[in-house]
């Protein structure tokens, strides 16, 4: 399903949401969230190194997340697409989110997977 009209400009697919909630519900949110693209380049979060730890409790998923800068233009879009597409989930009511400053990050937390896909791009890392 694509991810049309949410402020990201639709530019990334959002997988279809899971009809109950799955077994380990972090790592379901772990690859939904690497669904969840950054608003300048079309690599996940995850595999940006942005996401920095999820807990689920119950129906409330808190996400811990930092961004590249402190002045990162896109920090609104990111919140706001997380939250929508955590929202399209029917077994989670609640998303928090927490920013995380410390450590800050650096293109070393981008995953490998990250790095080939930015290598592809014509971007290193």
């Amino acid at each position: 399903m694509r991810g049309k009209g949410h402020r990201s400009g639709g530019r990334d697919e959002w997988g279809a949401p899971l009809a109950v909630r799955p077994p380990d519900a972090g790592a379901a949110v772990l690859r939904i969230l690497d669904e969840v693209l950054d608003p300048e380049l079309p690599i996940g979060l995850v595999e940006l190194g942005l996401i920095r730890s999820v807990d689920v409790r119950g129906a409330r998923v808190r996400v811990d997340l930092t961004f590249t800068a402190t002045a990162c233009p896109c920090m609104e879009f990111i919140r706001d697409d997380i939250t929508e597409r955590l929202g399209r989930e029917p077994w989670v009511e609640d998303v928090e989110l927490i920013e995380v400053w410390d450590p800050p990050w650096t293109a070393d937390q981008i995953t490998l997977a990250g790095r080939e896909k930015l290598r592809q791009l014509g971007v290193t890392a």
